[in-house]
């Protein structure tokens, strides 16, 4: 369910959509995906509470067992959250686990915190709920605030490339640099990743008293003001509402509330970090009204 970017190749590392990869193959050979900790959704069948992460067994005993020689294997790319794939929160043990599959064969663990980046989750990188420490981290979005920029951080001895080895015309923008200066100065100054933080938290407990009275709300995840509500038909069969989340989008939008979708019935909350908890509230009973409309 990954989303890394429309290069030749981020196209081939994501995996969220079809129309992603659609008409563009042959993509980058020997890459390989392997299915991410979709509680809600699990691929190997298993329940939240009783599961022993076979997602990581899969990796492990399967793919790096019998298909993908590890010796072979430069790095693994995660999304710490997963955003255009359905705001997939993991669980704490399994990007833990992931870091360990990594450390032990010499893998590289590559985060992608493009859109969990800069406080959007209620620290400075999702990767820290998690206690993992990544090899590199790609960044851009929130960096700079809505100018174009974006950056590949890594640990110091892996960046030893030579002048000249990676340059474009364009990289070190000196507008876009200036803009993250201020965009990373504004964020400490007023403490965003504290606003994202308690907001978040109250935005998730108001949606969690609705969806015991909304049955097409699935499943309500996230992490600050990051959050996924799964739309279903069914909650038994989980049969994903597409339809209904298109019309309680344009519900919205229809009272001043502008949303996006993600994966394939999931509405995404994920408004600017300055929202105040008037106007976050003014938007949760816009979208409750919508939810409740739509049966």
């Amino acid at each position: 369910n990954a989303f890394h970017g429309r290069t030749f190749g981020s196209m081939t590392l994501s995996a969220s959509k079809l129309t992603h990869r659609d008409h563009f193959a042959p993509l980058v050979p020997s890459v390989t995906h392997t299915p991410y900790a979709y509680c809600y959704r699990c691929p190997f069948g298993e329940e939240r509470d009783s599961c022993s992460l076979e997602c990581l067994e899969f990796l492990e005993n399967q793919l790096l067992g019998r298909i993908v020689p590890p010796d072979e294997v430069a790095s693994i790319f995660v999304e710490p959250i997963q955003g255009e794939g359905g705001y997939i929160v993991p669980p704490r043990k399994f990007l833990q686990g992931l870091q360990s599959i990594c450390r032990r064969n010499g893998f590289l663990m590559v985060a992608d915190e493009v859109q969990t980046g800069f406080c959007r989750t209620g620290k400075w990188f999702a990767s820290e709920h998690f206690g993992i420490t990544p090899d590199v981290i790609t960044l851009a979005k929130g960096i700079a605030g809505g100018m174009p920029l974006g950056a590949c951080v890594s640990r110091a001895d892996l960046m030893d490339w030579p002048p000249g080895a990676h340059a474009s015309t364009f990289s070190g923008n000196p507008l876009s640099c200036q803009a993250s200066l201020a965009s990373i100065s504004y964020l400490r100054k007023h403490k965003l990743a504290l606003n994202a933080k308690k907001l978040g938290n109250h935005a998730l407990h108001y949606l969690r008293d609705l969806q015991d009275s909304v049955h097409i709300m699935g499943d309500v995840r996230g992490l600050g003001l990051m959050i996924g509500i799964e739309l279903v038909k069914d909650r038994r069969t989980k049969e994903p509402a597409k339809h209904e989340a298109s019309r309680v989008l344009n519900k919205c939008f229809r009272s001043g509330l502008i949303m996006l979708s993600c994966g394939e019935s999931t509405v995404r909350i994920m408004p600017p970090l300055v929202i105040t908890r008037e106007e976050l509230d003014r938007g949760l009973e816009i979208l409750s009204g919508a939810l409740k409309s739509v049966k």
